[in-house]
């Protein structure tokens, strides 16, 4: 079996669970969620712990095993704790702020960035820092709104200059190498 399939979703308390086929329902105190999965996965909630099984152990049955339960994890942590995606921005005169709901990034182009959040997706600006939290409670969105963000400005390989996640390695290259004698 797999190992990440086969082991139990604990359900904390405050978070209401239903459960209709292969659709599953959550709500807890950050939200709600709700998620289609394959028919063919067998999900089961008994006494606070969701439990999944597969029909056989077909390679593809084997990925979607475990692929169902850390979707289901995942929601429960969602409604429960939420995710945080942290940014960081590097380089002089680059800076984000936040104008209402809206994220405005100053980042060297002729004009400035406007970035609005998807239903779902909160952000927090630290301008101080340079620091950008995109916060929600589904971590697909939460992740892609994250790395569209990183895609206006990538950090570059010379200075280092642009977006990048906390605590993120660039990795540098030495610039052109001088006359040799």
């Amino acid at each position: 079996m797999s190992r990440i399939g086969r082991m139990p979703v604990v359900v904390p308390e405050g978070v209401e669970v239903k459960i209709d086929g292969s659709q599953v329902w959550m709500k807890g105190p950050k939200g709600e969620l709700k998620r289609d999965f394959r028919p063919e996965m067998s999900i089961n909630f008994k006494e606070g712990v969701i439990t999944v099984e597969r029909p056989s152990d077909e390679p593809q049955m084997r990925a979607f095993h475990g692929l169902t339960r850390a979707l289901l994890n995942n929601m429960v942590v969602g409604v429960s704790e939420g995710f945080e995606k942290t940014l960081q921005i590097e380089g002089v005169g680059y800076r984000p702020e936040k104008q209402g709901e809206n994220l405005v990034l100053h980042l060297g182009f002729s004009h400035l960035v406007n970035v609005p959040p998807p239903s779902g997706i909160n952000f927090d600006v630290d301008t101080r820092a340079r620091l950008i939290k995109v916060q929600g409670i589904d971590k697909e969105l939460v992740g892609r709104v994250a790395a569209d963000i990183r895609k206006i400005r990538p950090p570059e390989p010379y200075k280092g200059k642009g977006i990048r996640y906390l605590g993120e390695h660039v990795r540098r290259k030495a610039g052109k190498a001088g006359k040799v004698t």
